[in-house]
């Protein structure tokens, strides 16, 4: 359960396990102890087992800092490609106008 009254969902439980796993094995692929990896990512051992066991009050600062150090920190700023939110940009589409009138040109208007 994360720091508020609320427990996370599943789904969000889930994927903080994963990312913490990966998280491990992408640290040992790279021949880091636990100890290497938390001082270079500027926190405690105990703060780098919590994120690598998907504990979801661990800092958004931590995991792109770890991220950094794995020389992954580029999928970070692809999470949430705004050009591909499909949901957020069929939200957008349902709001466009179903006509779009011409304007009429008076001199009043200012228009050449």
């Amino acid at each position: 359960m994360s720091g508020n009254e609320f427990p996370d969902p599943l789904p969000v439980a889930r994927a903080l396990t994963r990312l913490g796993r990966d998280l491990s094995l992408a640290r040992r692929r790279r021949h880091f102890s636990q100890e290497s990896m938390a001082e270079r990512i500027g926190t405690s051992v105990a703060t780098l087992r919590r994120l690598e066991r998907g504990d979801p009050s661990v800092a958004v600062g931590t995991v792109a800092r770890a991220l950094f150090v794995l020389g992954e920190i580029e999928r970070l700023g692809g999470l949430l490609d705004t050009a591909t939110d499909t949901i957020g940009l069929s939200l957008m589409d349902e709001q466009l106008p179903q006509r779009i009138r011409r304007r009429r040109i008076t001199p009043e208007s200012g228009a050449l």
